[in-house]
């Protein structure tokens, strides 16, 4: 009896004992499981914390423009823009106001195109005569003036502009320049700045006033006694009621 009592617990204690090392292993698995799980977690937590970071750096703060740097940026925007229309007008086919309006350039075939197109050379003594044309703004006329000393009558001022940057010099009087033959003549359509535009004010066929145009419609002029050298319109109704014609004269072959 006492042997069958003693074999009854070894059967039991064993039993327990092989139970102990399952147990013991599931509890271990749940808590791998879990730390992978918490694991993962703190990945993703980080990953958002560095999604929210990136975008906090993305979000910076806009400081609004003070007065004077609005300012500041309008000047650079009109400036931009005249020196844009400025060699727009360099353009033969731009016209202002066309197209509905709006400012484009008409279509051209490519020999038109060719032939329009302006070497460096010639664009920049364009602009030296430019800047030299506008210098003498707001200077009184004078008759028989051509320096600025002087003054300038509307030949004498294309002659201070020009003659210097010229291989042959032009004639002093307006009507001898519109009858100059080494001038190319040109029609209003295709008026480029630089080009010399002619008038007839009292008489019927001789020129007797002369300007440069400037582009956008406007042209340079020493008008007469008692004003001062001034850019003027050249679509207004007097100046196209007396338009007598327009030649170039800035040409590859012509300056120096």
């Amino acid at each position: 009896m006492a042997g069958f009592f003693f074999l009854l617990l070894f059967v039991l204690f064993s039993s327990q004992a092989s139970a102990l090392p399952a147990t013991k292993s599931k509890a271990g698995v749940k808590r791998t499981q879990v730390a992978q799980l918490q694991s993962k977690e703190a990945r993703e937590r980080m990953k958002n914390r560095a999604r929210l970071l990136a975008s906090a750096r993305q979000r910076l703060a806009v400081v609004p423009p003070t007065p004077e740097q609005k300012k500041r940026q309008a000047a650079e925007k009109l400036a931009a823009r005249i020196l844009n229309r400025e060699q727009l007008a360099m353009h033969t086919r731009w016209r202002p106001g066309m197209m509905g309006g709006s400012e484009g350039l008409w279509p051209l075939a490519t020999e038109a195109l060719m032939a329009e197109m302006v070497s460096p050379r010639v664009e920049a003594t364009l602009h030296k005569v430019i800047a030299r044309l506008k210098q003498q703004l707001g200077k009184p006329y004078v008759w028989g003036g051509q320096t600025p000393e002087q003054g300038f009558d509307c030949s004498g001022l294309i002659y201070y502009a020009y003659n210097k940057l010229l291989s042959q010099k032009l004639p002093r009087t307006a009507n001898g320049m519109f009858q100059d033959r080494r001038l190319k003549r040109i029609n209003q359509q295709q008026l480029q700045r630089g080009d010399l535009v002619f008038f007839s004010i009292k008489s019927q066929d001789r020129a007797d006033h002369v300007g440069v145009y400037l582009g956008e419609g406007q042209f340079i002029e020493a008008p007469r006694t008692g004003l001062n050298i001034r850019i003027s319109q050249l679509t207004d109704n007097y100046w196209q009621d007396h338009y007598l014609g327009a030649k170039r004269i800035l040409t590859e072959e012509a300056i120096l």
